[in-house]
């Protein structure tokens, strides 16, 4: 993965790799790989501080599906 860099964000710890095909690829620290504006839509719009490299959200739009839903409720 020739020009892959990978930025590991000094507020919250996600990596953010860039030059990927498809567009940057989040690693959270769990669950599987997401983008920009998940990261945004579930972090970075509540942190005010400087230092963090998400301040946009990505190129894209918050999508419906980018926000947090906890688990389901156990019975």
């Amino acid at each position: 993965m020739a020009g892959v860099k990978t930025e590991t964000c000094p507020i919250c710890g996600v990596k953010i790799m860039t030059g990927i095909v498809g567009g940057d690829r989040v690693v959270f620290s769990a669950g599987p790989p997401g983008t920009r504006s998940k990261l945004y839509a579930r972090v970075c719009r509540y942190v005010d501080k400087a230092g963090c490299i998400n301040k946009q959200g990505g190129s894209g739009p918050i999508q419906p599906d980018d926000y947090y839903k906890p688990d389901a409720p156990r019975p």
